[in-house]
C-alpha cells in the first residue's frame, strides 16, 4: 500500500511543479511595423514606382484621347476603310492601356511583398527574441476585436519589442 502511495507521488510530483501559470503576452505589430524606419524607407520607394507608373498611364491616356479625337474629327464621308482601321488603333491601344495597367498593378504588388517580407521577418525575429528573453509561453498579436477574454495576466510586450529593434518611444508617440 505504501509502496502505491509512493509511486503515486513520484508520478504526480512532476504534473504539479509544472503546473506554473502561462505567461502570455501580446503585441502591436501594426505600431511597431509602421514605427520601424525601413518600413517608412519601403513605402517611399514603393509610391516612387507608384508615380512613375501614374506617368506612364497619364501619357497613354493622353494619347488614347488624342487618337480618339481623330477619329471624331474625321469628315463624315471619309472613306470607311480609313475609319475602320481608326477604330482598330483605338481598340487595340485601349487593350494596350488595360495590359499595362494590370502589369503595373502586379508589379507593385509583388514589389510591395518583396520590400515589406524583410521587414515583418525582423520584427519577428525580435519578438520570439522578447519573447524568449521574458519566458513568454505564448505571444499573441493584439487585435482588440478578436480578444474576448483572457483570464489569466496578459503583458503588453509592444514597447520591449522596440526597444528591441532600437525604436525609441519618442518616434512612435508622435505618429
Amino acid at each position: 500500500m505504501l509502496k502505491k502511495i509512493l509511486i503515486a507521488l513520484a508520478v504526480a510530483l512532476p504534473m504539479f511543479a509544472n503546473a506554473q501559470t502561462l505567461k502570455v503576452g501580446i503585441v502591436d505589430t501594426n505600431a511597431i511595423f509602421q514605427a520601424m524606419p525601413e518600413t517608412a524607407a519601403a513605402q517611399t520607394k514603393l509610391q516612387d514606382i507608384q508615380k512613375k507608373y501614374q506617368e506612364e498611364f497619364t501619357r497613354l491616356e493622353t494619347e488614347y484621347k488624342r487618337m480618339v479625337d481623330d477619329l471624331q474629327k474625321m469628315k463624315q464621308d471619309e472613306l470607311p476603310a480609313i475609319k475602320e482601321r481608326k477604330t482598330r488603333e483605338i481598340s487595340d491601344y485601349q487593350q494596350k492601356i488595360q495590359s499595362f495597367m494590370q502589369s503595373a498593378d502586379q508589379d507593385i504588388q509583388q514589389q510591395q511583398q518583396t520590400m515589406m517580407a524583410p521587414i515583418a521577418q525582423k520584427m519577428r525575429q525580435a519578438i520570439e527574441s522578447v519573447g524568449k528573453e521574458n519566458g513568454f509561453g505564448m505571444i499573441q498579436n493584439y487585435s482588440p476585436d478578436q480578444i474576448i477574454y483572457y483570464g489569466s495576466p496578459v503583458e503588453d510586450i509592444t514597447q520591449l519589442v522596440k526597444n528591441k529593434l532600437g525604436i525609441k518611444a519618442a518616434a512612435a508617440s508622435s505618429k
